[in-house]
Parts: structure tokens; C-alpha cells; sequence
């Protein structure tokens, strides 16, 4: 498994790749992703780093993210509010996403790729669309919220008692 030092050093070199200048706001926003697993708003990360780089604006992460996005390091995660949380993609890997509080967690498996390319297989036999990507979520309650609303672990089933 990679460390976050070779993670991010890979994805400073997808930038270079491209021809992007690598600028301390970029680094700093980029190592932010890589070492922070809490799958972040745009003004999450601002208020993370305004005391680092007290010359960040809100623009510069927007953008920062919006071009992170379009190379492939990083994706964009929907929430039910309409906003959207960022996660860097280094290691390939699906969500768990708590039906209750919006919690998001990471899921890394050595199946993964097996898995995507099995979706994509699929997808494509049944509808003939020539597929680019995939995003894999699987949804349910998170451990807190089990706690919170006395629900037993072992049951299989939430959706019906709501």
C-alpha cells in the first residue's frame, strides 16, 4: 500500500503531466486530500487551511478542486443538500454513505477492480453505452447513528422500520 508522501507525490506528478503549474496553494489543497479522509466541502477545506495560507481565497479553492477533478485526482461526491464533498482518489475504492447523518467511509478492497470491471461489463452488454467511469456507493446506517437510533447490528434490515 502506498503512503501518503508516494500518494501525493503522485498526484503532483499527474500535474506536471499535464503542464500544471504546481503552486503552493495547489500542494497545500492536494496534501489536504491525501491526508484527510473526511470526504470535505469546499468550505471545509478553506477554514482547514486559512491559517496555513492566510492569502487563500474561496475562489482559488473552487478552482483548485474544479481542476482536480477534471485530472482524475479527485472526485465529486453529491449530498442530499444539493452541495457537493471532495474526496482525493488515490487509492481506488468505494463509499458507505449513512442514510441518517450523511457520514461517508471509505472502502478499500483488493476486489475492487474486479468489481468495476464486472459493473462496466455489465452496463455495457445491457445498454450498449460505451462506459468512462464508474462511482460505487453503498448505503446504510453508520455505527453512531445504529447507537443513536437503538438499532441491533445484526438485523439485516432498516428501510421498513423508518
Amino acid at each position: 500500500m502506498a503512503s501518503q508522501q508516494q500518494l501525493l507525490n503522485q498526484a503532483l506528478q499527474t500535474l506536471k503531466e499535464h503542464h500544471v503549474r504546481v503552486t503552493p496553494q495547489r500542494q497545500i489543497i492536494l496534501t489536504y486530500l491525501v491526508t484527510h479522509h473526511n470526504h470535505p466541502a469546499v468550505e471545509t477545506i478553506f477554514t482547514a487551511l486559512a491559517e496555513q495560507l492566510p492569502n487563500l481565497s474561496m475562489a482559488t479553492v473552487y478552482n483548485t478542486l474544479n481542476l482536480l477533478v477534471d485530472l482524475g485526482i479527485v472526485i465529486e461526491l453529491p449530498n442530499d443538500n444539493g452541495g457537493i464533498r471532495y474526496d482525493f482518489y488515490g487509492r481506488p475504492h468505494y463509499h458507505v454513505i449513512c442514510e441518517n447523518c450523511g457520514k461517508i467511509t471509505d472502502v478499500f478492497t483488493p476486489a475492487f477492480e474486479q468489481i468495476e470491471e464486472t459493473l462496466n461489463a455489465e452496463a455495457k452488454k445491457q445498454t450498449g453505452y460505451l462506459i468512462t467511469s464508474n462511482h460505487v456507493e453503498v448505503y446504510g446506517l453508520c455505527p453512531e447513528c445504529q447507537q443513536k437510533l437503538h438499532i441491533d447490528p445484526t438485523r439485516q434490515t432498516w428501510a421498513a422500520e423508518k
